[in-house]
């Protein structure tokens, strides 16, 4: 693959019609949030810090599952919001029915189906695979160290980031 279709199936999944849905969903429920937000910014920092690891570890994770994984992984939340579905299940339902039509099948489909459905679960928190990846860059995307609503969020102080790490 060339290097200028080296994201094609990526650019994909931004314009499949059903991710736009729930992600411009997501943006309006969490319009007045104060607290983090699971917009395409958080999506894109997910994906770049996962990618990041991925480099500085030689873990030779594809780049094209990596940003995959990073931009459906909370594509469930406004299910979530809306008909208390959890995320993560919410997630790995919509993402099989938008990999397929984006190119992704077989094994690599499965992989980012397992980093969807489990980026939550502290057990994958180690891995030294694309679930473990986009577990760790989800939280540490996260910005504590300068956000102005810090003094208010619910999360415990073990789980807050009060430097940068990566």
């Amino acid at each position: 693959m060339d290097k200028i279709n080296a994201m094609n199936r990526v650019n994909r999944i931004i314009r499949h019609p059903l991710w736009r849905t729930y992600v411009d969903e997501i943006e309006r429920l969490e319009g007045e949030r104060r607290f983090c937000r699971h917009g395409i910014d958080h999506l894109l920092h997910v994906a770049r810090l996962a990618y990041l690891e991925n480099l500085e570890n030689g873990m030779q994770i594809g780049k094209e599952q990596i940003y995959a994984a990073a931009l459906l992984h909370d594509i469930g939340r406004s299910l979530e919001y809306t008909e208390g579905i959890p995320h993560e299940e919410a997630g790995f339902s919509l993402s099989q029915a938008i990999l397929p039509q984006c190119g992704f099948g077989g094994g690599g489909a499965e992989e980012i189906l397992r980093a969807v459905r489990s980026h939550r679960n502290k057990n994958v928190a180690k891995e030294k695979n694309l679930s473990g990846l986009i577990y760790r860059a989800d939280k540490l995307s996260r910005n504590c160290f300068c956000c102005r609503w810090e003094k208010e969020c619910d999360w415990k102080e073990e789980k807050k980031n009060r430097e940068i790490r990566r």
